[in-house]
């Protein structure tokens, strides 16, 4: 099967994703900015949460325009990340509502980590599938940034409970790292 219809389907539920994080926000009563306070911690959250959907879908994009064919394991590591891509609007909600408390903050944390950790395990299995001759393996390397990113977000988790925004910092430092698509990826799509 070629990657088309799982990229499809994917864009499809990242979609849905972001448009419910949107419906959740609140609107404010009254017209000033002081109206915007008590909702300003889930606007933030929704922001962060906006961004690292918009970098799984870009990476996910890339990552299967190096993809030659699906296979079934392929498609259940897929739906691996899916699933946890899909509780973002809800720990997105949960730790904007609590004003960034300990517990909420922590378990951001874990969903980003789990949804990385499943970002990785697809990635492998398309590698493994492809060969460790594939433009994919060759794209990504030894993968020091996804390393990286694991290791943020292991301290921010605990982090949590010390100083919520240390670990606030660490999710948009991660973020900050993976804002411009992979340009591995990207130059092996060129040549």
């Amino acid at each position: 099967m070629t990657p088309g219809r799982m990229e499809a389907f994917s864009d499809g539920v990242l979609a849905i994703l972001i448009t419910i994080m949107v419906l959740e926000l609140k609107t404010p009563h009254g017209t000033t900015m002081s109206a915007l306070s008590p909702i300003f911690p889930a606007l933030l959250t929704y922001v962060l949460s906006f961004i690292y959907l918009g970098i799984y879908w870009n990476n996910h994009h890339h990552m299967l325009h190096l993809t030659k064919r699906v296979t079934g394991g392929i498609l259940w590591a897929n739906l691996h990340l899916l699933f946890w891509l899909s509780l973002v609007p809800f720990i997105t909600g949960w730790m904007g509502e609590n004003h960034f408390a300990p517990l909420p903050t922590a378990a951001y944390g874990v969903v980003l980590l789990l949804a990385g950790v499943a970002y990785v395990i697809l990635q492998a299995l398309i590698i493994r599938d492809q060969g460790p001759g594939s433009p994919l393996a060759a794209a990504v390397g030894r993968d020091l940034k996804g390393k990286l990113s694991a290791a943020l977000y292991a301290i921010a988790i605990p982090l949590a409970f010390a100083g919520h925004f240390l670990s606030q910092g660490i999710y948009v430092l991660v973020a900050l790292l993976w804002l411009i698509p992979d340009r591995r990826i990207e130059a092996h799509l060129k040549s």
